[in-house]
């Protein structure tokens, strides 16, 4: 590879970011931890940011080569960032790209998770959400049936945008659960 390519400016990387962003913004919101039952830790946070990269690399997904170049660089942005954010938490510098490619192998089996529980039902969905969203909890079956949900209407709102619109660093995530949505259904947490 020439060194030139080094220096070579992404045409992806600024609409990547601000798509980033846009994800990481849908994911910190509060209703998630104070309603929803998601644990407010550094797990919980990334297995939010996780569900909300999952659905735009699914709408991405088969969406031509451009679409896949831009998933790329989406990734390659939200992996930077975890970099950066273990080096600030004080993960030592010989340990982070350990740390790092855990999490990668993470994401790939949440993917694989959630992939197979949106297309098989809810049950399924709900199981994928208690291996991994709630990991490290117990969550009551209505904080699984709100996220599942939640999970559902993000799926169709991305699936009805245009690629373009995500291309340029935007994504119209649906509503939050609403702070009623797991008393609503029946939550409990044990």
């Amino acid at each position: 590879m020439p060194i030139t390519s080094l220096f070579r400016r992404n045409p992806h990387r600024e609409a990547a970011r601000r798509l980033y962003g846009r994800i990481v913004e849908a994911a910190r919101q509060p209703v998630f931890f104070a309603y929803c039952g998601v644990p407010d830790t550094l797990d919980g946070r990334f297995d939010l940011l996780a569900l909300h990269a999952f659905l735009v690399l699914g709408r991405l997904k088969g969406a031509g080569a451009e679409c896949a170049d831009f998933a790329q660089a989406l990734f390659d942005t939200m992996f930077t960032d975890m970099d950066r954010v273990l080096r600030e938490i004080g993960v030592g510098d010989l340990s982070v790209g350990r740390q790092v490619k855990r999490m990668a192998k993470g994401f790939y089996g949440r993917i694989a998770s959630y992939e197979r529980g949106l297309a098989e039902g809810d049950h399924e969905l709900r199981a994928a959400l208690r291996r991994n969203l709630y990991g490290t909890v117990s969550p009551g079956e209505g904080d699984l049936c709100a996220m599942a949900d939640y999970m559902r209407r993000c799926a169709a709102a991305l699936a009805a945008e245009p690629a373009s619109l995500l291309l340029a660093g935007e994504a119209q995530f649906a509503p939050p659960p609403s702070a009623t949505a797991g008393a609503a259904k029946g939550r409990s947490h044990g």
